[in-house]
């Protein structure tokens, strides 16, 4: 059998954006939706909340019902990358490196979040020159339309692009409906819950019970060099 092609995701799968990444990131989403659409602090929570679970993302909320042009949103929401202070936001194991060494055949990164962000956050977690291939958001366009994950249309596409056979596809995640959409088109999925802190509550959903495709579920990315046995 064919090495597999492991197609990880990045926040809270390869580091703890719990800690303190995805309060930055909401904060940042909450001020530019009361700036821009002129909404209050509720508002714009409600907004930001609702969007993400409908749709995967807020953006594909924003330009589906607010004709918001995406690079600005993505630009401005995610400026806190350049403080010199990222650092002290993420938390990652080490071994990381290794981990990628380790596990036979080809890593792939796929996020919903945009380059600027996602280049960065590689480098503090000493994955910058590891992971070269990458697919962020700004990629995720089909027909000129915003495809981000969980789309299935989308996850068709990356597979042709990276020429793999869905069955010798992994998605490494940590949300259980990206997987779900990844299982549809037939790739096996990896579920890292040891960063949610809603994770106790994902499992105890009809949704985590359904999720019979999963071929693993680990606490840490780092499980997977122990573990790697049972997917084969």
């Amino acid at each position: 059998m064919p090495s597999p092609v492991w197609f990880f995701d990045l926040d809270n799968t390869l580091h703890n954006a719990s800690h303190r990444i995805f309060s930055e990131m909401n904060r940042s989403m909450s001020d530019w939706l009361i700036e821009n659409l002129s909404v209050d602090q509720v508002e714009a929570d409600r907004m930001r909340t609702d969007y993400w679970h409908r749709y995967g993302t807020t953006l594909l909320g924003l330009i589906r019902h607010h004709a918001v042009e995406p690079h600005a949103f993505l630009n401005a929401t995610h400026a806190f990358v350049s403080d010199p202070v990222l650092g002290e936001l993420i938390r990652a194991e080490r071994g990381l490196s290794e981990l990628f060494r380790r596990l036979p055949g080809r890593k792939v990164l796929i996020t919903n979040a945009p380059a600027i962000y996602t280049t960065k956050v590689l480098r503090e977690i000493g994955l910058s020159r590891v992971v070269r291939k990458r697919y962020h958001i700004e990629q995720m366009r089909l027909l000129g339309r915003f495809r981000p994950k969980p789309s299935p249309s989308m996850f068709r596409m990356l597979l042709a692009k990276e020429r793999v056979h869905p069955a010798n596809a992994i998605l490494v995640e940590d949300s259980i409906l990206n997987l779900r959409g990844a299982r549809s088109v037939g790739m096996r999925g990896v579920y890292v819950r040891g960063y949610d802190q809603q994770a106790k509550r994902a499992r105890a959903s009809p949704l985590y019970r359904t999720m019979s495709g999963l071929a693993l579920r680990v606490e840490s990315v780092t499980d997977l060099i122990r573990r790697q046995r049972f997917l084969r």
